[in-house]
């Protein structure tokens, strides 16, 4: 399968409705934001979602997967590679275990990974099989992939509501019929709020993964649908939702413009509306969300 021919950009405008879009651990969960006030989603965030969507095709093998969601037993990600591809990683040929891993994972040849394991030597484990580990001190590959995603930020400043609430059943049993203490809690969301970001595609990059013109295709068929099985308490179904993917195909590997010039091209209205600038010999794609 030929690697991706031409250079891409993409935008992708979301709109949120009483939900919270990506809550802040260091912040007890609270939307995220900047020192500005403006909202943020981050670019990992956004690629989780992306590898969920993949997941859910059934067609793409997926490296980096969270427990709820898993496809298989693994319990980490070294256990993953080593299930699939043992030979290659205790080979101590770097090249051969980053392109079996490209061409294994559409993660890996799309977003890149850094595989960086401690041996099992140096953790006083006997190797089974008398199978010897790649080195004494362990592995580090490292895989540039050709996507990149930029966080998602609101066109306008957020002001994040707060609710307590409260859990009268027991979390454990009691004495008698006696009654344990209410458990108090909060949620947190984001009545409305237009959010934006931006990512793109190098062809270049690509070559070294084998990221193909397929491949790009399936990126550009998940974005519109980002938000699909993707509910939960913290964001009820329909509450978040991607209003217009903009796709930019250069039809050339070097890029008739750079991206910074092409995401400035687009103009976003407080509402989610927007308009685009006219660029020489490069007609963007506008399409709906799912």
């Amino acid at each position: 399968m030929a690697t991706l021919e031409n250079k891409i950009d993409f935008a992708v405008i979301l709109s949120v409705t009483k939900a919270n879009p990506n809550g802040d651990p260091l912040n007890g969960n609270r939307p995220r934001m900047d020192y500005d006030g403006y909202g943020e989603i981050s670019d990992v965030c956004i690629k989780r979602k992306i590898r969920d969507r993949l997941m859910e095709m059934k067609e793409h093998s997926v490296l980096i997967q969270c427990d709820e969601r898993k496809t298989d037993e693994a319990r980490s990600i070294k256990s993953r590679i080593e299930n699939d591809l043992k030979a290659e990683l205790n080979s101590g040929k770097k090249e051969m275990f980053a392109k079996a891993a490209c061409a294994k994972w559409f993660d890996v040849r799309a977003f890149g990974q850094v595989f960086a394991f401690t041996s099992d030597k140096k953790k006083g484990k006997k190797s089974t099989e008398g199978e010897e580990p790649v080195s004494d001190t362990g592995i580090s590959i490292g895989v540039r992939g050709p996507v990149t995603v930029h966080s998602a930020f609101s066109k306008e400043t957020i002001r994040p509501e707060s609710i307590q609430i409260t859990k009268s059943l027991n979390t454990e049993d009691v004495e008698g019929d006696k009654k344990g203490p209410d458990t108090m809690g909060m949620k947190h969301r984001v009545d409305k709020g237009i959010y934006v970001f931006y990512g793109s595609i190098n062809p270049q990059l690509a070559e070294r993964t084998g990221f193909s013109n397929e491949d790009a295709k399936v990126i550009k068929s998940i974005l519109p649908k980002l938000f699909e099985n993707d509910e939960s308490s913290a964001r009820p179904a329909g509450s978040m939702e991607v209003l217009k993917l903009i796709w930019w195909d250069h039809g050339c590997k070097a890029g008739k413009h750079s991206s910074a010039k092409v995401h400035k091209s687009l103009k976003i209205k407080p509402d989610g509306g927007y308009s685009l600038d006219d660029l020489d010999n490069l007609n963007p794609e506008e399409i709906d969300g799912f």
